[in-house]
């Protein structure tokens, strides 16, 4: 083969992959340019919004307000509604040993001007997630456990930047 036609057989991915329109993923772009993160007394801690508000710092396109007192400053609010961990025994064994788990992560929240006008009224998202069980690698699931809430916690995350970059108007 010439090298001119191995140059050509190189280059016609790049060139079918610019062609269709791919680019890669960057941070999305929002309509406000400061947010204010409320927990509700119902959600004590919350690793999930806090996941949030570093996802939303690291874009470099939106300032995330932490004192209480800017929250009338904040173009937008975000409320954490709920901020849930379930475990649940989907499957057991003959002898009733547990063989099978079903972990949720339920986040429900909504986002709002600090006047109080919904932009994205009350929304609940799920993520579910199935592992197996044995007990004589408990250490090991218990890792494999929490790597799931981890994977699920981030694609929450990534499902909220998504919904609030969707937000056009104020």
């Amino acid at each position: 083969m010439t090298m001119h036609r191995r140059f050509m057989l190189a280059c016609a991915p790049v060139l079918a992959l610019s062609a269709c329109g791919f680019q890669l993923r960057r941070a999305p772009d929002f309509a406000f340019r400061s947010i204010y993160v409320v927990l509700l007394p119902t959600v004590k801690t919350s690793a999930l919004a806090e996941e949030l508000k570093r996802a939303m710092a690291s874009t470099g396109k939106v300032q995330v307000l932490t004192e209480a007192r800017q929250i009338t400053t904040a173009d937008v609010v975000l409320d954490v509604l709920t901020d849930q961990r379930e475990k649940v025994v989907v499957g057991v064994s003959a002898s009733g040993q547990v063989r099978e788990f079903q972990l949720r992560v339920r986040l429900k929240f909504r986002l709002r001007t600090p006047q109080g006008k919904d932009l994205i009224s009350d929304t609940e998202l799920l993520q579910q997630r199935d592992f197996s069980f044995n007990e004589t690698a408990a250490l090991a699931k218990e890792v494999e456990e929490a790597m799931l809430y981890r994977s699920m916690q981030s694609d929450l995350v990534q499902q909220v930047m998504r919904r609030l970059a969707a937000v056009r108007e104020l």
